[in-house]
């Protein structure tokens, strides 16, 4: 049950008698609801928590990092293999969505990865594979050829094909997040300040009296956290639609998502499962932006490497250009108190003041992680004594650690 309780005592702070009587107060309050707030706020509500969310925006609106209907799950991860377990954590997850909801949240899909020789993308998900004892088939360019006629790859290329791989549906999934939150969802922006008594979170006209936040704000976090600015970067992605050159060439379950190590750098995409065209783009960093810097749409320049890409290694999937779009990615630079290349979560409390909670820097690659990463952040809120991965701590940053 949604809590609407009187705050009282804080003629300290300078709020009037008359406020007070009328502030509302929760135990938890979640400030973004992009795939990883929802996930959260979920989850808290799942837990019967005293949980309020705040967000600004519907589901489809064409700003957020979660924005757009699809996102890659992969089982093994070429970023790191200790994600199997995060992975398997999450489909579970998915899965128990799609049947509270009632909506199809993961398509299974074969996943696709190549590179020349010795490619590190290739042997570091082979890896996390064999590690599972999960076979995972074609071994080189020529034998996916076959398999996929759309593919052009070169002979001798290395080449895993992941089974157990998928489509996420991510508006659906934020959707039945928000509709399993059961009304516990303040449609606007919010900030925070910590007092003594409690975190204020004011949104709109209302101020609301929180005894923990969790801070989900994708690339707004820099603004609600400055002190964040320095160990994050949010770059411009631009994300387009490709023709198939045929009909059915490229068609959801004859077709893989696909991520090729291509001398234009990474490049993913899909399958044509929803009469757009096959969606893909490049995934690394594109130049610096600002939280606010979604437009214009990506222009054939931006979209040169995805298209060249397709051209030479995925001609069944290089027509033209139907449909563009831009994501935001907020991803951590190299950490400076720990080893730590970057690229890394942030899902950890504020060692300042550990009733705020950070889940940051997801993009990229924390999509299809979004229910386990919610169900952490859940555990975080509810018992003190539960820690996250040390991987995802805020004390690997100079700036965080315990002096």
């Amino acid at each position: 049950m949604l809590a609407c309780r009187v705050a009282q005592g804080y003629a300290d702070y300078g709020i009037p008698s008359w406020i007070e009587r009328v502030m509302r107060s929760c135990e938890i309050a979640v400030l973004g609801l992009g795939i990883i707030g929802s996930a959260a706020l979920y989850a808290l509500a799942q837990r019967r928590a005293d949980v309020l969310g705040f967000d600004p925006l519907e589901v489809g609106e064409p700003r957020g990092s979660s924005h757009g209907s699809c996102r890659v799950y992969r089982r093994f991860n070429f970023e790191n293999p200790a994600y199997t377990a995060l992975s398997d954590q999450a489909l579970a997850g998915w899965r128990a969505l799609e049947a509270a909801s009632r909506k199809i949240i993961l398509k299974p899909s074969r996943v696709l990865e190549a590179g020349p020789p010795g490619s590190t993308l290739v042997s570091a998900s082979r890896a996390a594979a064999r590690k599972a004892n999960v076979s995972c088939g074609l071994a080189n360019g020529a034998e996916a050829n076959l398999e996929f006629p759309a593919f052009h790859l070169p002979d001798d290329w290395d080449v895993v094909v992941q089974p157990s791989g998928g489509i996420l549906l991510a508006e659906n999934a934020m959707q039945a997040f928000r509709e399993g939150a059961g009304g516990r969802i303040i449609r606007s922006a919010a900030a925070f300040q910590p007092t003594l008594k409690g975190i204020r979170v004011t949104a709109s006209n209302e101020t609301i009296l929180a005894k923990q936040v969790i801070i989900a704000a994708g690339p707004w976090i820099v603004e609600l956290l400055p002190r964040l600015k320095r160990h994050l970067t949010i770059t411009r992605q631009a994300v387009g639609w490709f023709k198939p050159q045929a009909s059915g060439v490229a068609t959801f379950g004859e077709f893989p998502i696909f991520l090729i190590d291509s001398p234009q750098g990474l490049i993913y995409g899909f399958p044509d499962f929803e009469g757009r065209g096959v969606k893909a783009a490049r995934h690394n960093h594109g130049p610096l932006a600002d939280p606010d810097e979604w437009g214009p749409p990506p222009s054939d320049d931006e979209l040169a490497a995805v298209k060249e890409t397709l051209e030479i290694f995925v001609p069944g999937a290089a027509g033209p250009i139907l449909e563009r779009d831009i994501c935001l990615y907020t991803n951590t630079r190299p950490a400076d108190a720990r080893i730590d290349m970057g690229e890394e979560f942030i899902i950890d409390r504020l060692p300042q003041d550990r009733r705020i909670i950070v889940a940051s820097a997801c993009s990229g690659h924390g999509a299809k992680f979004a229910t386990a990463i919610g169900e952490i952040l859940a555990s975080l809120a509810l018992d003190q004594h539960f820690e996250a991965d040390a991987a995802f701590r805020l004390d690997r940053f100079s700036s965080f650690a315990s002096p």
